[in-house]
């Protein structure tokens, strides 16, 4: 089982930026594809962005897409999710999630909930018109 810690979600005005962070224990961190999903009041959860085990693939959302990077220390054992231009509609709880399968796929695959294994607690994303 891997903990997975948030951080650095807050409130922002539309336009603005944050980048948050996920913290991973574990000694083999860089044999996980990491994602990145969010969930807003009343909402199911969706996907945001992933990166896989061996750092060469990213795959994001449509409705992100040109706007946030999800990116990867192994050295520190954290992924990040630089957010630009942030609107209204990112506003949700943000939730990191570790595949542990060391799997080979596409979108269909990484954009599922089921992939993941082991989440974090989520960070509020709050961001004013």
């Amino acid at each position: 089982q891997v903990q997975l810690v948030e951080s650095g979600g807050g409130l922002v005005q539309a336009g603005g930026s944050l980048r948050l962070s996920c913290a991973a224990s574990g000694r083999t961190f860089s044999s996980y594809s990491m994602g990145w999903f969010r969930q807003a009041p009343g909402k199911e959860r969706e996907f945001v962005a992933t990166i896989t085990w061996g750092g060469n693939n990213a795959y994001y959302a449509d409705s992100v897409k040109g706007r946030f990077t999800i990116s990867r220390d192994n050295a520190k054992n954290t992924v990040y999710l630089q957010m630009n231009g942030l609107k209204p509609e990112d506003t949700a709880v943000y939730y990191c999630a570790a595949d542990l399968h060391r799997a080979f796929g596409s979108i269909s695959y990484f954009s599922k909930t089921s992939t993941y294994d082991d989440w974090g607690q989520g960070t509020q994303v709050t961001v004013s018109s």
